[in-house]
């Protein structure tokens, strides 16, 4: 019972710290709103749309002016014309396009004259995800289906029958079913794993702060003394509010994505907020090895940011660990944002229960055995402030 005290009086502790240093507040549940607010809207739609796509038109024929105004008319297309090839590329170094089209001089006589004109189309892959590949996608739909046209245009100058022309055109009709995103709505996955990614970086930031800055303001040993001389309960007291914090801001995004918003869940929601509160105190746990084993607060925030943004790599969801060399494969294994993202897939998407995930959710929790491991080295930093504070 006397712990519980203890553990309590140090969690009141960091709670007046938050009044008197607002930043806490604002790297927390600021950037979670914030993250909310921008990525929830822009893929609102499933798909981001009109995306600026610029066209070099060097032929100026019918032709080449009907597959612009077909691109124009995508959903995920808008068309900026452009004079030329030099000006288009220092618009599209600078990202204000995400790709651009050059149409060949004497595009129509050549596809008349049944010969095969080459478009050139150069992508922004700075941004693979949501910029350059889907704007590359959505020009080679609109090139493939202008080839189409002007392969059924020629098969029926030649005398062949609707029936026999998409024969040949399209041999093999695919019958697609997608499971556990019939829409294939980017929004269903990528905000989920991406708003995931961003609450643990934001733990991350915000805990290796909370420890650092004991040693940097020279308050340690007050903590010390608050816990009577035990790390645990300084620990533990100092990481109870912003487990709590992050668990409802993570709760929270779940319910709105899930509920209000309608993104697909076919298993249990229970398992979700379990999964959720699991990968936050996993990160927390992170954020206090790293602060135990580098006890000052530019290098722990610093480790902790370059070790929170690799995770989005690691995860899996922009792309396959499969894709990965054999020997980075196996560093997914030290981001606790992979093993979220199988229980999201699992759960969320294909309703496995808890015989689908189970692995995923041990991994998590193994994560809670890391402070235990630099626990004496964090008592003597505080302890001794023999590091510097800057």
């Amino acid at each position: 019972m006397k712990l519980f005290e203890q553990i309590g009086k140090v969690a009141g502790r960091e709670i007046r710290i938050w009044k008197d240093r607002p930043l806490y507040l604002w790297g927390s549940v600021g950037v979670m709103l914030l993250s909310a607010l921008f990525f929830l809207t822009f893929f609102g739609s499933g798909l981001p749309e009109k995306l600026p796509i610029g066209v070099v038109d060097l032929d100026g024929s019918s032709t080449s002016r009907n597959f612009t105004a077909q691109l124009d008319a995508t959903q995920l297309g808008r068309v900026i014309p452009f004079p030329d090839v030099t000006e288009a590329r220092k618009q599209l170094d600078r990202g204000d396009i995400c790709a651009f089209v050059v149409i060949p001089e004497h595009f129509d006589r050549e596809v008349q004259s049944f010969h095969c004109p080459k478009m050139g189309v150069y992508a922004n892959t700075l941004y693979p995800v949501i910029g350059g590949a889907l704007a590359y996608k959505d020009v080679m739909f609109m090139v493939n289906l202008t080839n189409g046209a002007v392969q059924r245009q020629v098969l029926r100058a030649k005398g062949k029958t609707d029936s026999e022309i998409m024969g040949i055109i399209q041999p093999l009709v695919l019958d697609a079913h997608n499971i556990g995103n019939g829409p294939t709505s980017y929004a269903y996955y990528l905000c989920n794993m991406i708003l995931a990614g961003i609450l643990a970086m934001s733990i991350m930031l915000v805990i290796s702060y909370a420890l650092g800055s004991e040693l940097k303001f020279g308050t340690s040993r007050h903590l010390l003394a608050f816990s009577e001389d035990s790390i645990v309960t300084a620990v533990l007291g100092k990481l109870l509010p912003y487990t709590v914090l992050f668990t409802l801001l993570g709760t929270c995004l779940q319910l709105l994505m899930f509920g209000i918003l309608g993104y697909p869940l076919q298993g249990s929601l229970g398992w979700m907020i379990l999964s959720m509160l699991c990968m936050v105190m996993a990160y927390e746990a992170v954020a206090v090895f790293v602060v135990s084993m580098v006890p000052t607060l530019r290098l722990a925030v610093c480790i902790s940011a370059l070790y929170s943004v690799l995770g989005f790599s690691f995860a899996g969801f922009t792309l396959p660990l499969e894709s990965l060399p054999t020997w980075l494969q196996g560093l997914s294994c030290i981001y606790p944002l992979r093993f979220y993202y199988q229980i999201f897939v699992g759960e969320a998407l294909y309703g496995t229960g808890f015989a689908g995930w189970w692995p995923s959710l041990v991994a998590l929790l193994l994560f809670q055995a890391l402070p235990y491991v630099g626990f004496a080295r964090l008592k003597d930093a505080y302890q001794y402030q023999n590091y510097p504070r800057n």
